[in-house]
């Protein structure tokens, strides 16, 4: 996949590729003719006492080794710029990818896997790219150079590179291939010290109600000593190869002394054309340590390219409809018709035979027992899932063939978890609408029972909130999502067990103060208080994901036997009554 990637992110800025080769060619002509310059001095310049010549040659060197300098200044600029930009369209096109993504896909993946593709996965591969454009396109010039201007100073030692390039690519070659099994471990195992600290300081109020602190402590301990195993592993193949390679130029040069040597004192070969061939052969050498460099990183960014196409080549379950319904009647109708919805791999669907109409000025309560079905039937509305059977519409359309700004604009959801953004209140409620006035910020802070408490700090609606809100009452966080919905007064309000937190008072405070807003609106509630439903026009009543009740409370009071059941649950004889 590495290959791939690189052809199709790089594919922009082939320009500068194109100028990155071409420097760097210049620069690899420069440093090898320097070598060859070094030689004439010594055997025309210094051999004869020739100090004219010397200057001369000399002069030329200096401006050899300028234009060799400026070129690779030059080629590393550019390599940088293109590595990073590379670097940046990757991170976007996965955040761009992820974020058309079902709850089911961002399920399959994990956050903390995301997470690890987009930053660290995304960041070996782009490391790749500038050493590849650095170094590597430079070593396989200086290397085939370097073979034939050494052979072109003395055919009689050029044997010498027939053994040591072949010996020091063999020895590569096996610590490579030891090293590319752990460096996909590697990444597998990063996931999971990444998933395990997210899970703990998320979680980390429930951690210390429940005194286990040192169960977690071992818990990451265990996952980071895995970690670690892997990458000490790893890091011993890869500190060996360095070894390898310079006994391999250090055997080569003593070999070059030793058997140059001899050819200088038989007169088969000069002074400066034995110390040209050492620096050519350290040229040829430090190419095939700057391939070798490369060849450490590639493994890495071969197993980062795989799991970053995974990511990009995942198709998302809800598909975008190829020829959307870009128009509503903006009547609310919500209905849903046979719906059924089934987990991937399930045996059984979590919902069965649903259908109910929610239609506007009406409120529609959906209740019953914890993993009844009740949020899965909510998501099916926006989309976060699309139902497995039957239709969900909205005035007659299914919502699979509406634009997806067209569906996300109609509905005003309030998840089951009250989740608000790190940034200021004033921010979190312009996710609902980003245009909205500070008076209507207010109204509806005020309807959602939440302006009392946001009045009373210092900062108001600058207020200061943290990454999920909890640096906020889980009450508050409730009040501040509902007034985020109701900023956007949409044809639709979706409420998921959103006044849990509130106390029974603000409760009935909130849900009458929503009366007049949500008036024209579908409203559709769902519910573990009864206290919450009593008014609501109808009530169904869900049991293992099929509807068992059907009407008003008095209605359901007096004839469904699990509606029964859950009133008595909560309220006394005296407020069934």
């Amino acid at each position: 996949m590495l290959p791939r990637l690189l052809r199709e992110w790089l594919k922009p800025y082939q320009g500068y590729l194109m100028l990155v080769v071409l420097l760097q060619f210049l620069g690899t002509l420069a440093m090898l003719y320097l070598p060859s310059l070094n030689a004439d001095i010594i055997d025309h310049g210094v051999a004869q006492g020739d100090t004219g010549y010397i200057l001369r040659v000399g002069g030329l060197m200096l401006a050899v080794s300028l234009v060799q300098v400026v070129c690779s200044m030059i080629a590393v600029y550019f390599g940088a710029r293109t590595a990073m930009a590379f670097g940046r369209d990757v991170r976007r096109a996965i955040f761009h990818r992820v974020g058309t993504f079902s709850s089911r896909e961002v399920d399959r993946f994990g956050a903390p896997s995301l997470i690890t593709r987009t930053t660290n996965d995304v960041q070996q591969v782009q490391m790749v790219v500038l050493m590849g454009a650095t170094m590597v396109v430079a070593a396989p010039m200086m290397m085939v150079g370097g073979i034939l201007m050494a052979m072109h100073e003395d055919l009689g030692l050029s044997w010498l590179l027939a053994i040591c390039i072949p010996a020091l690519f063999l020895a590569v070659g096996l610590v490579i291939s030891r090293m590319i099994p752990g460096f996909r471990v590697m990444q597998d195992r990063i996931d999971s010290v990444n998933r395990i600290l997210r899970e703990q300081i998320t979680g980390i109020r429930v951690v210390r109600a429940f005194v286990r602190e040192p169960y977690e402590t071992q818990r990451f301990a265990h996952a980071n000593d895995k970690l670690t195993g892997v990458a000490v592993s790893t890091g011993r193949w890869m500190a060996t190869m360095f070894p390898i390679v310079m006994l391999i130029m250090n055997a080569s040069i003593v070999g070059v002394f030793w058997f140059g040597g001899h050819r200088v004192d038989n007169g088969e070969m000069q002074i400066g054309s034995l110390t040209a061939f050492m620096s050519y052969l350290m040229q040829i050498l430090m190419s095939v340590m700057m391939a070798t460099f490369m060849l450490v990183m590639v493994p890495r960014a071969a197993v980062c390219a795989d799991r970053i196409t995974e990511v990009l080549e995942a198709e998302t379950s809800v598909r975008p409809p190829v020829s959307p319904v870009v128009s509503l009647a903006r009547r609310g109708v919500l209905a849903l018709d046979d719906v059924e919805f089934c987990y991937p791999g399930a045996d059984d669907p979590v919902l069965r035979r649903i259908s109910l109409t929610a239609r506007p000025g009406e409120t529609t309560a959906v209740i019953g027992s914890t993993g009844a079905g009740k949020t899965t039937l909510l998501n099916l509305v926006p989309r976060l899932y699309d139902a497995t059977g039957g239709r969900v519409t909205i005035d007659g359309v299914d919502v699979r063939d509406l634009d997806q700004d067209l569906l996300w604009s109609t509905i005003g959801l309030v998840p089951q978890k009250a989740y608000l953004f790190s940034g200021t209140i004033r921010s979190n409620l312009q996710y609902g609408k980003p245009d909205a006035s500070e008076e209507e910020m207010w109204a509806a802070l005020e309807i959602a029972q939440a302006r009392d408490f946001v009045e009373a700090m210092p900062e108001g609606l600058d207020l200061a909130v943290a990454q999920g809100g909890t640096n906020v009452s889980g009450g508050q966080r409730q009040r501040l999502a509902i007034a985020r919905a109701l900023i956007k007064m949409p044809e639709i309000y979706l409420f998921d067990d959103s006044f849990s937190a509130l106390d029974v008072a603000t409760d009935a405070r909130l849900r009458r103060a929503l009366q007049p807003i949500t008036r024209d609106a579908t409203v559709v509630i769902v519910a573990q208080r009864v206290s919450t439903i009593l008014d609501a026009d109808q009530i169904v009543v869900l049991e293992d994901g099929e509807i068992v009740g059907h009407g008003s409370h008095d209605e359901l009071l007096a004839d469904n036997p699990t509606y029964q059941e859950i009133v008595q649950s909560q309220l006394t004889e005296e407020e069934v009554a």
